[in-house]
């Protein structure tokens, strides 16, 4: 294989995505963003290759399987892949040396390599984490960190880009990898035309929680559904108690009985989770002044902001904030 770093065949960069037997269906999907990117820009610009080590039909966890090279053969071995993603499956399981070497391999051949969720077990077996940020699917965050202590797990966050390797959550936080690898390559206005194909967000921050407020929550009932949903959009209001409750057509006294019964937090802690997952959203994204932040999340002001980011994070936002910014 090629030594370059920045690989193209053609006009088209190669990404290859390396699967293995009972490999998770839904990493498929990071597939398919580079193919939504090649219709919306009208062009050939990703080569998408399934690989696994020995080639031919690889099932999945869900039973049906799918057609790969193997990455062993000759011609995939000479293929000069700019990117190659590690995929994962529904638990770790034991890698075997030839991924290893291919791992290994492909750090040195390819601009990038990847490993969504689990996959990130892989490069750290490799060595290829050591010294490195890294993140994975939050259950499995601890093992990670555990049985490779050489590295530094993050596991709040959506995904990490450490020099060329790049890791991400689980699930669904693979698309935010490859829309950031899309961004990257294509910049952002190809990157929102792709999101919007796919109907997701433009794409969540690297440093986003993998964690959600709202669905932390969990609501039994749809009153008190309907109420969060409508603080969700409302934060600039005071949201008080009276306010929540005429959105669920119950009485004050009723609405907070009811509130926390349904999710273990009074309106008040949930609220303020609201705020500070948003307020570190925008700050993430790193566009707006912190008094404007606090101000559009309804905090009204910095200081009251402050003593929630301590309370939810142990941090002011200013680290955050900072943190943030060394991830990206």
């Amino acid at each position: 294989m090629s030594s370059s770093k920045q690989v193209r065949v053609g006009n088209m960069q190669t990404i290859g995505l390396v699967i293995f037997p009972k490999f998770q269906v839904l990493g498929l999907a990071v597939m398919a963003a580079f193919e939504v990117a090649n219709t919306a820009t009208r062009e050939a610009v990703y080569d998408l290759r399934l690989l696994s080590e020995q080639g031919g039909l690889i099932q999945s966890s869900a039973g049906f399987s799918v057609e790969t090279e193997a990455f062993l053969a000759p011609a995939v071995e000479e293929t000069p892949f700019d990117t190659v993603i590690i995929g994962a499956g529904m638990q770790v399981e034991p890698t075997t040396p030839a991924l290893l070497d291919f791992a290994r391999r492909s750090v040195r051949t390819s601009r990038r390599v990847a490993a969504p969720c689990i996959g990130a077990f892989t490069l750290a077996e490799a060595g290829l984490l050591d010294g490195r940020r890294a993140t994975t699917h939050w259950a499995y965050a601890r093992e990670l960190q555990s049985r490779f202590p050489r590295l530094k797990v993050e596991e709040d966050r959506i995904f990490i880009v450490d020099g060329p390797i790049w890791t991400s959550a689980g699930m669904t936080a693979g698309l935010d990898l490859a829309l950031a690898m899309i961004e990257k390559d294509l910049g952002a206005d190809v990157t929102r035309a792709v999101a919007r194909n796919l109907v997701v967000y433009h794409r969540r921050a690297g440093g986003q929680s993998q964690f959600s407020a709202l669905l932390e929550l969990e609501p039994k009932s749809d009153r008190i559904q309907q109420a969060l949903d409508y603080a969700k959009k409302n934060l600039k209001n005071p949201l008080s108690v009276e306010e929540l409750a005429g959105i669920a057509h119950l009485s004050p006294r009723q609405f907070s009985r009811a509130f926390r019964a349904e999710t273990g937090q009074s309106p008040a802690k949930a609220v303020e989770n609201l705020r500070v997952e948003t307020a570190r959203l925008l700050m993430e994204q790193g566009r707006l002044s912190m008094d404007v932040i606090a101000d559009e999340t309804g905090f009204a002001d910095r200081e009251r902001m402050r003593r929630a980011f301590l309370r939810a994070f142990g941090q002011p936002p200013q680290t955050v904030r900072r943190n943030a910014r060394l991830s990206a």
